[in-house]
């Protein structure tokens, strides 16, 4: 067993399971989080986890779905592990006390949602699940003593030395101050979690700012399926966004244009039950139909089953039913305005089966990643799945790794023929800062609305070779300012806006950057990467593209 230091830097189930399977192997773990440590993507997370733990399931089943869903490019080893381990993860934990709905009788309940041939979805609280898996987790790794937490310590950058992980660069606040700090580490684990606020219309909480993802790009790590990123077709379209669970459609809801016509009927067979990059693409094509009116989300269905409609929304979706109220709405007398958000991240890290990544010593877990198992497009709930399974390896291959160990990636294929495709890594440029500058002399940053927006425009639901463009140049040009603002300005002596933010928006322009450009060289339309200019492609020329530093 190597008895390297082993840094885990996120706090949700991703990397919590990979800090208790670091320490349950019986070694010490310093676990990072830039905020408290229960706030994650993880936290609020609503629908549940897929898993094939019932009777009338297979974990065969459960792989052929997330294999439709992923639309020809997840990797059929990487899925075979997810829905395998998956099943064994969530009888473990909930073994250990994490509480998920039961019945009267003590089984576990479970929910029916799109692109899922069982009702396999476990979930807790209702419609509360990340919530409860993250307060329950975090106990057992706040309850480990080999567990060493860090609350409140911004990832700045990756320590490199002789092409191998060193440790990592921590911004620590305390209170109004920031310090920086370098923590040794031969073994880094991210489980940064995705980018979601790279765009203005996001599920995902404030904390979801590209930020391990980024470092391991400024550092050399090679990454993958960076195009995909997956916007959820249900949102609520007032307020913040709030993210209206899948589940409420697998309960039986119903989308509606300004007509109070239903139009997925015409356009899948599974109409609300299609994958979610079907459904968001056709919400988002009605909204512009419509002059940018929203859609509007129908649970009356629900009545025929269910005769004390308010009664059963409070029960199964008490969180979805306080937030809809509280904005004055009562969604068992009346539609509600949903449209696509900002989701999920398909892209990631590129790591293997072990979640190692192409740099040695450094390992990825969770939505920063990309194993292979989501291709194109994510089935729902499999991304907490995806943390408990591929965290936990994550964590036993930092302990067990011998000096020197390499990555060992699948190669990029297409499955849906089982046809190699290509696998040589894409170099990519990156932006030199032009002359311009703000006030005395400080480079014009840009702030987080501009990112947004841009990202928005140009790198949006629907694509277009000509908004890539527009957008790769305008990115380009952020960045290297957000670049050369990072070279010139120390982060923790950094002023308006405060140095985090400041670093949160070099991230996402960064990931935003090699996002558009990524987009921009899959010529052609799969899952969550929508291009108005090329067709939907057959399988059998799928691509996959792997970028590295210039």
């Amino acid at each position: 067993m190597s008895n390297a230091e082993i840094v885990v830097v996120g706090a949700g189930v991703a990397g919590l399971s990979a800090a208790l399977a670091v320490a349950d192997a019986g070694q010490d773990v310093t676990l990072v989080t830039k905020a408290d440590l229960v706030e994650s993507n993880t936290y609020h997370a609503q629908g549940g986890i897929a898993a094939a733990v019932f009777a009338d399931d297979d974990p065969k089943l459960h792989a052929a779905d997330t294999m439709a869903a992923g639309h020809g490019l997840c990797e059929p080893r990487a899925v075979e592990i997810l829905t395998r381990e998956g099943a064994d993860r969530v009888r473990q934990f909930a073994a250990a006390g994490v509480h998920f709905d039961r019945d009267a009788q003590g089984h576990m309940l479970r929910g029916l949602e799109a692109a899922h041939s069982r009702a396999r979805v476990v979930h807790a609280g209702g419609d509360a699940t990340g919530k409860v898996v993250e307060l329950d987790v975090s106990a057992m790794v706040r309850a480990n003593p080999l567990i060493h937490i860090i609350e409140h310590a911004f990832l700045e950058d990756l320590i490199v030395r002789d092409g191998a992980i060193a440790g990592v660069r921590l911004l620590v606040r305390g209170g109004e101050t920031f310090r920086s700090a370098d923590m040794a580490a031969s073994r880094v684990i991210l489980a940064t979690g995705g980018a979601g606020r790279l765009y203005p219309y996001t599920t995902n909480p404030a904390v979801a700012t590209a930020d391990g993802l980024a470092a391991a790009w400024r550092a050399g790590a090679q990454v993958a399926d960076v195009e995909f990123y997956q916007f959820h077709p249900t949102a609520m379209a007032v307020g913040e966004h709030f993210l209206v669970s899948e589940a409420v459609r697998g309960e039986g809801a119903v989308l509606l244009d300004e007509h109070g016509e239903r139009y997925m009927t015409r356009v899948d067979e599974r109409a609300e039950l299609a994958p979610r990059d079907v459904v968001a693409r056709e919400n988002f094509r009605v909204m512009q139909a419509q002059g940018g009116k929203p859609v509007m989300l129908d649970v009356s269905p629900m009545r025929r089953e269910n005769p004390d409609l308010a009664e059963f929304l409070r029960h199964r979706f008490p969180t979805i039913d306080a937030y809809t109220r509280s904005l004055g709405f009562d969604w068992s007398k009346e539609p509600i305005p949903v449209a696509p958000a900002a989701h999920y991240y398909m892209g990631g890290i590129r790591t293997d089966l072990e979640g190692r990544a192409s740099i040695p010593g450094l390992y990825a877990a969770g939505e920063c990643a990309r194993t292979g198992v989501m291709g194109s497009n994510r089935l729902a709930s499999n991304s907490l799945l995806e943390g408990l399974v591929y965290g936990r390896r994550a964590g036993l291959a930092a302990v067990n790794d011998p000096a020197g160990s390499v990555w060992n990636p699948v190669w990029f294929s297409n499955s849906a023929t089982g046809r190699i495709v290509s696998d040589t890594p894409v170099e990519l440029s990156m932006p030199t800062p032009d002359e311009r500058a703000g006030a005395n002399g400080r480079p014009a940053i840009w702030d987080r609305t501009r990112i947004q927006n841009t990202m928005w425009a140009g790198v949006g639901v629907l694509r277009d070779g000509d908004g890539l463009r527009q957008a790769i140049d305008q990115l380009g040009t952020g960045l290297a300012l957000a670049d050369a603002d990072a070279a010139t300005e120390p982060a923790a002596t950094a002023c308006e806006p405060d140095p985090i933010t400041r670093l949160e928006n070099r991230n996402l322009l960064t990931v935003g950057y090699v996002e558009a450009n990524a987009a921009l060289r899959r010529t052609e339309s799969r899952g969550a990467h929508a291009r108005t200019d090329y067709p939907e492609s057959c399988d059998e020329w799928a691509q996959s593209i792997a970028y590295i530093n210039a």
